[in-house]
């Protein structure tokens, strides 16, 4: 037999495709394939494509149109160019309710990440050994998060009103359903041995918890609640234009005015303000979880 020890990988290639017949012979099964499992991959391809072209015929898509509005969607950058709020004193409006946006993500996500973080705890299988109350704890994160923010948003301004406080609780209200199920997911997925290490050296079950779970979990949670906070930026204009504080409202009133060279001088605002959030997250987030693993 030949000694192939020291072969590169594209000689053991070669050599087994030379051989092929004679690997057929000593290996049948693996040559043999499964027709089944072929015959499901195929069906579910197929399945998809059908879903997909009856979706398109449901939806009553028509190309002409996307083609005519391909058109008009030039038309309305062409009139965005160039960028301009008119005045300073405009710009300084626009600036003060950008700001607002980003306090509204910010308070939102805060604020639904530290009430979402016991909840977590009491979602998770390995930490929570009542099934009853672990599943009735997933259920009550699948419920609230089960409604966008979006609609939060209008519950909440029939309750508080009008303003960036409702904004604040649709997104700590989206927040703690979103979050509490990532932590749960988070804490199931530890190395166990940390924790079983701290129960052999007497610990007990807040002690597993602090030195044992918290530790592992710690960058996890960090990463995904930096990045909610930069996507919540994003949504807390999207809840503004219902009339729940920030940008939004202003960036609503001049696509509805025509106001287009306003319109994009607003998109770009949350743009830079978004891209900045994501660069000092990532710095952020990168000191907690320590230089040694930014490397890798």
């Amino acid at each position: 037999m030949t000694d192939l020890s020291s072969d590169t990988p594209t000689s053991f290639a070669a050599h087994a495709r030379a051989n092929r017949r004679e690997l057929e012979r000593r290996y049948p099964l693996v040559f043999a394939g499964d027709p089944l499992g072929r015959t499901l991959t195929i069906a579910t391809v197929l399945g998809i494509a059908g879903l997909l072209v009856f979706g398109f015929w449901y939806l009553e898509f028509e190309p002409m149109k996307m083609w005519l509005g391909l058109g008009k969607l030039g038309d309305f950058v062409r009139f965005m160019i160039p960028p301009s709020t008119g005045t300073w004193s405009k710009f300084l409006i626009y600036l003060d309710a950008l700001g607002e946006t980003v306090a509204i993500a910010f308070l939102g996500t805060l604020l639904g990440a530290i009430l979402a973080a016991p909840f977590g705890f009491l979602a998770a299988r390995n930490v929570m050994a009542r099934r009853f109350v672990q599943f009735t704890t997933r259920r009550f994160l699948d419920s609230v998060r089960g409604v966008d923010e979006l609609i939060w948003a209008l519950i909440w301004i029939n309750v508080v009103g009008l303003g960036p406080f409702s904004g604040v609780l649709a997104i700590t209200v989206t927040m703690f359903g979103a979050f509490g199920k990532l932590y749960s997911e988070a804490i199931e997925a530890i190395d166990e041995k940390a924790s079983e290490g701290v129960i052999s050296t007497g610990g007990n079950a807040i002690h597993r918890i602090r030195y044992g779970i918290i530790p592992q979990v710690l960058p996890v949670i960090a990463g995904q609640v930096l990045y909610y906070f930069e996507s919540n930026t994003r949504s807390a204009t999207i809840i503004g234009i219902v009339g729940a504080g920030g940008i939004g409202l202003h960036l609503a009133e001049q696509i509805r005015t025509l106001e287009y060279q306003h319109v994009s001088a607003l998109i770009l605002m949350i743009l830079v303000a978004v891209a900045t959030i994501d660069y000092f997250s990532s710095r952020l987030r990168f000191a907690i979880i320590g230089k040694s693993q930014v490397a890798v």
